[in-house]
């Protein structure tokens, strides 16, 4: 399978090779124009998150894929599943809110408490060091609705390095020698 798709390479002119390199290119620009389109709507960063522990079970599980919003104007509600992240963690974190702290000054600032479904104790552990409660600049989105399991893919390419690299050679060749 592998020989024949590098005689149908082989076989191209250069405008058939160049054409399919467009081609690629113009999947790989709709594909970051989507995203970006899905961050505007949602208004969250990141839009879409993979669930990479237990720490929420049974509400969801490893693998799940989240979708997000994140309106600046909608308050944080306790019982909301939120998307987080920590000074220090390049990885956000996904759970509950857990307690509400609403300070009575000019600003109205609302901090926050979280906590895994799955977990025995709040999220004071992971926060920043000296990092007490959570403020509505650490929220990447509010978890609006899921898919089971579809971010394994995700998780088995972080895991498994060559899986990752084997699926986009795999890909790359599909794109370069389908004709269609």
């Amino acid at each position: 399978m592998l020989q024949s798709a590098f005689d149908d390479i082989r076989r191209m002119n250069k405008r058939q090779y160049l054409y399919q390199v467009l081609s690629f290119g113009m999947i790989v620009s709709s594909a970051l124009m989507m995203w970006k389109g899905l961050m505007v709507v949602t208004g969250s960063e990141s839009p879409i998150v993979v669930v990479l522990s237990g720490s929420m079970e049974p509400a969801f599980h490893r693998g799940d894929l989240l979708f997000l919003t994140s309106y600046q104007d909608e308050p944080v509600r306790v019982g909301e599943i939120v998307v987080f992240k920590v000074a220090g963690r390049d990885i956000p974190i996904v759970h509950r809110v857990l307690k509400l702290h609403e300070k009575g000054d000019q600003n109205n600032t609302v901090k926050f408490l979280t906590k895994g479904d799955n977990n025995s104790v709040d999220d004071r552990g992971l926060y920043a060091p000296g990092q007490l409660w959570l403020t509505h600049e650490d929220v990447v989105g509010r978890a609006r609705g899921f898919l089971p399991y579809v971010g394994m893919v995700t998780i088995y390419m972080n895991e498994y390095p060559k899986f990752k690299y084997a699926v986009l050679i795999c890909l790359g060749l599909y794109v370069l020698i389908h004709r269609e």
